[in-house]
């Protein structure tokens, strides 16, 4: 279900290939990677993600799976500080850190793996 980000039906690919989608005409930065998604991180602190929704790892508020990149509406920066500096995976969730020094994460709760205290889910 998209996890190479070039859209549907694309499976494999036998050499590396730049994904088509522009990450908001600006250039990444970071990226991270599990068996199951991707998140890339660019320039301009937005946050893509793209591959299986799962149990909502891909933070678009929902457990759609995503063909293409798709940037994360829930952590476009309203101030500089809240700008997302670096972004981690796991298995079925995902981390993003902001330049105020605060740790967002979301996706799956199981073993309390979020860091919020329970072992929910929790959807961005």
């Amino acid at each position: 279900p998209g996890l190479l980000g070039h859209g549907e039906g694309v499976k494999q690919l036998k050499t590396p290939t730049r994904l088509p989608t522009l990450l908001g005409d600006e250039r990444a930065i970071g990226v991270a990677a599990s068996g199951l998604f991707s998140l890339a991180l660019s320039a301009d602190g937005a946050v893509w993600s793209w591959g299986c929704g799962g149990p909502g790892e891909l933070g678009h508020g929902d457990k759609e799976d995503q063909w293409q990149p798709k940037k994360i509406e829930a952590l476009a920066a309203s101030a500089s500080d809240q700008r997302v500096i670096a972004v981690s995976v796991g298995n079925l969730h995902s981390l993003a850190i902001t330049a105020d020094g605060a740790v967002w994460s979301w996706g799956y709760g199981d073993s309390g793996r979020l860091g919020h205290g329970d072992y929910q889910s929790q959807l961005l």
